[in-house]
């Protein structure tokens, strides 16, 4: 079977990437801005046309959220237009979709783990081009998983992780936020539980249930005890202060609070989900040997 993987640059196109081996039996198609646009119907089309795929998995977003205040044209165009493009041609094609969403899609003020149910209420352009694309792609293909995640970093691309070991290095002390609260998810963990599920779906089809996920690792932190394990872990010295979100303004307001509830995912595809620490462990072993 063949699978479609789009934003194959990113974090978790990337993850995917280095996990394929782990597969042999699919046929792994990789792709990103330079070989296929998504956002242009014609080129998808024939795409699609061309081989026959089982399922699209789409890693491609504009992710910039500050910049998304600016660049509203583009970030509509990535996060909205291609999911509805992706999701008609897969449908048309018979393949099944797994669209990869955001916790930005809520407003931030809830005091419980949000779940799929729970009232979206985006803040920026970045979470409503999110939100739109999430209808879109279900809209076109009722046959897609909506998966969404929280605060993703990995060994690849630009994140959390790397900014703070790259500071921790340079700097005795640090200001990190303590006021956003949400779970950080590894990159690599998302991408085993989407094959799990593509998996479950080749060998018990009637478990394949289509509609809107949410995946994260386990635990809550904030971004001041992101940045405490990551040094914690790496022996880093440096002293990190927890201050407030307004000594750094930012063009696009970012939710106080964004844990997800992962219930609905667990139980219907008997995933499991590893706590935040102990993948943070593994992720800066592996940047360690690099």
């Amino acid at each position: 079977m063949k699978i479609l993987v789009t934003g194959a640059y990113g974090q978790l196109g990337s993850e995917l990437k280095e996990i394929e081996m782990q597969f042999p039996n699919y046929d792994f198609l990789f792709t990103d801005a330079d070989t296929l646009d998504i956002t242009n119907e014609i080129e998808v089309e024939s795409y699609f046309n061309k081989y026959q795929l089982g399922f699209v998995i789409n890693c491609a977003a504009y992710t910039a959220v500050d910049k998304a205040e600016i660049q509203t044209e583009i970030a509509e165009k990535v996060n909205a237009l291609a999911p509805k493009i992706l999701g008609k041609f897969s449908k048309k094609v018979g393949a099944k979709l797994i669209h990869v969403s955001t916790d930005y899609v809520f407003d931030g003020n809830s005091n419980r783990p949000y779940s799929e149910t729970d009232t979206v209420n985006p803040q920026g352009v970045y979470g409503e081009t999110k939100l739109q694309g999430e209808l879109n792609c279900l809209n076109e293909n009722p046959d897609s998983v909506v998966i969404r995640t929280s605060w993703l970093y990995s060994e690849f691309g630009n994140n959390f992780v790397k900014t703070m070991l790259k500071l921790g290095g340079e700097r005795d002390t640090l200001n990190v936020v303590f006021d956003q609260v949400g779970t950080p998810t590894y990159a690599e963990d998302l991408a085993n539980a989407i094959m799990s599920i593509i998996q479950l779906s080749e060998n018990q089809p009637q478990k394949y249930i289509p509609g809107i996920y949410h995946y994260s690792n386990e635990g809550v932190a904030s971004w001041y005890d992101f940045a405490l394990a990551i040094f914690d872990t790496t022996n880093i010295e440096c002293e990190v202060n927890p201050v407030l979100s307004d000594q750094f303004p930012t063009l696009a307001k970012r939710p106080h609070f964004s844990v997800l509830n992962k219930s609905k995912i667990r139980d219907t595809f008997g995933i499991e989900i590893p706590y935040w620490k102990d993948s943070l462990k593994i992720c800066l072993e592996k940047i360690e040997k690099e």
